[in-house]
C-alpha cells in the first residue's frame, strides 16, 4: 500500500506453471508496491522473506487452511483466523476457491529487512504482524497519493523529526485496512491467471481491492451512519 521505495515489486506467474518455477517467479521482490512496507534504506538486490512454500494441489478443494506463527517480539497480528473465515465468507464462493492457506507469518529479523503487509505466493496468502503499537517509522515523507491511501482506511500521517515520518493507525483503522485492502487484494493475485507483467497483475489486484474490499468498506460506514441518523430522527419524533 505504502510505498518507502519506487522500483517495481513483483512478477507472479499463471497457475498452470510448474510449482519449482512458480515458486521463484511468485515471490514478490519487496522493493515497493500496493500492500509492501519497506523498512529503512532501499534493499539492494532481489532480496525476498523466507517463507514456507506450500504447494499447490493439482484441483482446489475450495477449502482452505489457516496457519499460525507467532508474531515476533515487539509485533502484533491484526487479524484472527475466525475474521479471515468470515470475510471470506462474504465473498462469492468461485472467489475463494483457488485459495488453499493463509499463513499468519512471523515478522523475524530478515523480513524486517523488507517488510510487507500481505504476500501471495502459488495458492498462498501471507499476512504479516506490524507494529504493537500500530505506530510505523517511515525514513522519507509520504507522496500525496500515500496520504490519500492511508486516509481511505483513517490512518495519518505525522512528521517526527529529523526527517522521519510516522503512520499511525487506529485499532478499527488497520483491521479495515487488513480486511477490506490486504486480504482481497492479495487474493485478487490468486484469482489473475491472466495477466503476466507485473503492473497488469498489480493494477488487477487494486481494482478488486477497491471492488471487493474498500467499496464494502466504505458501503458499511454509509449504513451504520444512515441507520443511526434514522434512529435520532425517530426518537426526536417521540418526544
Amino acid at each position: 500500500m505504502f510505498r518507502r521505495s519506487e522500483l517495481i515489486q513483483k512478477q507472479l506467474a499463471p497457475t498452470k506453471v510448474r510449482a519449482e518455477s512458480r515458486a521463484v517467479a511468485s515471490r514478490r521482490v519487496v522493493m515497493a508496491g500496493k500492500g509492501m512496507r519497506i523498512s529503512g534504506g532501499t534493499p539492494r538486490g532481489p532480496y525476498l522473506p523466507p517463507e514456507t512454500w506450500h504447494e499447490p494441489s493439482e484441483q482446489a478443494s475450495g477449502q482452505f487452511c489457516v496457519m499460525h506463527q507467532p508474531a515476533g517480539k515487539g509485533f502484533r497480528h491484526i487479524l484472527t483466523e475466525e475474521d479471515v473465515r468470515n470475510r471470506l465468507a462474504e465473498l462469492p464462493r468461485w472467489m475463494v476457491e483457488p485459495l488453499e492457506v493463509v499463513q499468519f507469518s512471523q515478522m523475524t529479523r530478515k523480513k524486517r529487512m523488507a517488510a510487507c503487509y500481505g504476500m501471495q505466493w502459488g495458492a498462498t496468502i501471507y499476512l504479516y504482524p506490524i507494529e504493537e503499537n500500530l505506530v510505523e517509522t517511515f525514513h522519507q515523507p509520504p507522496k500525496p497519493n500515500q496520504k490519500i491511501e492511508a486516509s481511505m482506511f483513517g490512518a495519518r500521517w505525522e512528521a517526527a523529526g529529523h526527517g522521519h515520518w510516522k503512520l499511525i493507525w487506529s485499532p478499527e483503522a488497520i483491521r479495515d485496512f487488513f480486511l477490506n485492502n490486504v486480504l482481497i487484494h492479495e487474493l485478487g493475485h490468486i484469482l489473475d491467471t491472466r495477466n503476466s507483467r507485473t503492473v497488469d497483475r498489480e493494477r488487477f489486484a487494486e481494482w478488486f481491492a477497491i471492488e471487493n474490499g474498500y467499496k464494502r468498506s466504505q458501503r458499511q460506514d454509509l449504513a451504520v451512519l444512515a441507520e443511526r441518523k434514522y434512529v435520532r430522527k425517530r426518537h426526536h419524533k417521540v418526544k
